[in-house]
């Protein structure tokens, strides 16, 4: 797929998640293979701007290792994203997005997010500002309208085109739908037929089977996959397995094991802030479909730090204690 002068393969995408898509996890990603663009958590534009928010500073922070990557920028003042954008592009990363789906309160009542389909004119503007401001690529991702009465996919794919975007995806729900109901991937295939710049489809994309199927019926260029990736890491490796083969292997208790050990190493050897509690907060999407899963899930939720966390993880698989940390520093 390419977008821009951006060229990546396979044509799938990591959707961009609030306290999911950090460093840790977009480079773990990287390593499990078969994912071709890697995106950040949404960032606010305002601190960016200020740069005075650590939050901003660790959200925007990459290696190399994780090109081709792109940043996703919300907010809703022209000037203050156009600034942003502008920081985005000299930090290095290979596109800038713009951040119109998230159905979060706290987001859309500061008029961000989902917040602004409602506001087709400031969107206008903010496209003008951000694609004036840099040379890379300029992407959004949106939903498809507040509500099934207010669908606005049509007249926003077709400004963004207008704009000089590069690139749109959309999940193919409403803001009022949340992450609840069905998403309409008919709406995606209508997308495709309006607009000629590259469409990505994005929603209810839980195996490789449903990804292709999603290209199959809408016709898209490319797949983005969101929660699944949390739960199954290894969903974009299978998906190019599948796509070349017809087959992709499934994890087994080892690979589960690797996985598992490998992702809190990584978090330990990365000095993250709050090890312990990213460790549990992953716990649930990690050991999903683990024999005897949930005993693992308690023991982890009841440790005090990260080395307990690891030899909890080390004792459910293996029955032998952990190295320790300092080791799974090293080994990060």
């Amino acid at each position: 797929m390419k977008i821009g002068g951006v060229e990546f393969s396979p044509a799938t995408v990591l959707a961009p998640m609030a306290g999911v898509t950090d460093t840790v996890f977009r480079r773990f990603i990287r390593e499990m293979g078969g994912c071709g663009l890697l995106m950040t958590e949404f960032t606010s534009a305002d601190g960016v701007v200020r740069w005075r928010d650590k939050t901003a500073k660790r959200f925007l922070h990459f290696y190399e290792d994780e090109h081709p990557i792109s940043s996703q920028l919300f907010g809703s003042h022209p000037e203050s994203l156009a600034e942003a954008a502008r920081k985005v592009e000299a930090f290095g990363f290979d596109l800038v997005d713009l951040n119109l789906g998230c159905p979060a309160k706290r987001v859309v009542k500061c008029n961000g997010g989902s917040g602004l389909l409602r506001e087709l004119p400031a969107i206008r503007r903010i496209f003008e500002a951000v694609r004036a401001a840099v040379k890379i690529p300029f992407t959004v991702k949106f939903r498809a309208g507040w509500s099934e009465n207010e669908l606005v996919y049509r007249e926003l794919a077709k400004m963004a085109e207008d704009c000089g975007l590069d690139a749109v995806a959309m999940h193919a729900r409403t803001r009022e739908q949340g992450y609840s109901g069905q998403a309409q991937w008919q709406w995606i295939t209508e997308l495709k037929s309006l607009v000629a710049i590259p469409v990505i489809g994005n929603g209810d994309v839980r195996t490789p089977e449903d990804a292709r199927a999603m290209v199959a019926v809408t016709g898209c260029d490319g797949v983005m996959i969101g929660r699944a990736a949390a739960s199954n890491p290894w969903i974009f490796r299978q998906i190019a397995q599948y796509t070349d083969t017809g087959s992709y292997d499934v994890a087994s208790r080892a690979d589960r094991y690797k996985m598992i050990r490998r992702y809190f190493d990584m978090l330990v050897g990365a000095g993250y802030p709050d090890a312990s509690g990213k460790m549990k907060q992953f716990a649930s999407w990690f050991t999903h479909g683990v024999e005897g899963g949930a005993k693992l899930r308690k023991a982890i939720y009841g440790a005090r730090n990260p080395q307990q966390i690891i030899e909890e993880v080390e004792m459910f698989f293996t029955g032998e204690p952990a190295e320790s940390c300092e080791q799974g520093r090293q080994s990060a």
